[in-house]
């Protein structure tokens, strides 16, 4: 699932997952992506943006790491963050990985591919 709210980012990732096989469901905000988590039990991985309105990244973790309704599903920051200390920032947060923007779709897919 693919947790962004800029439409045009969800378009990109979803194509190129798409086109490599790969089903994505797609939320743009943080609580949609919650809902669809309570809603669909066969979620393999979360790509969630960080930078958000209303509830971003970080808080949007914690939901999901804490809510024991939601099924323990691997989360893959994917964020224009990218300064010194901010894959750190993330980790600490809760992702279970972590990936820059722009996104360089090898080391996406290796991350997928190896969950």
């Amino acid at each position: 699932m693919i947790i962004d709210d800029d439409t045009r980012n969800i378009f990109a990732l979803s194509a190129v997952l798409k086109a490599r096989h790969f089903n994505c469901l797609t939320a743009t905000s943080a609580a949609e992506g919650i809902e669809l988590l309570h809603s669909n039990r066969q979620i393999d991985a979360v790509l969630m943006d960080m930078m958000m309105p209303d509830m971003d990244g970080y808080e949007a973790i914690k939901v999901i790491k804490s809510d024991a309704a939601i099924p323990s599903v691997p989360i893959i920051a994917v964020t224009a963050q990218a300064m010194r200390g901010d894959e750190d920032k993330v980790l600490a947060g809760g992702a279970d990985t972590y990936i820059a923007k722009p996104v360089d779709i090898d080391k996406l897919l290796k991350v997928l591919l190896d969950l």
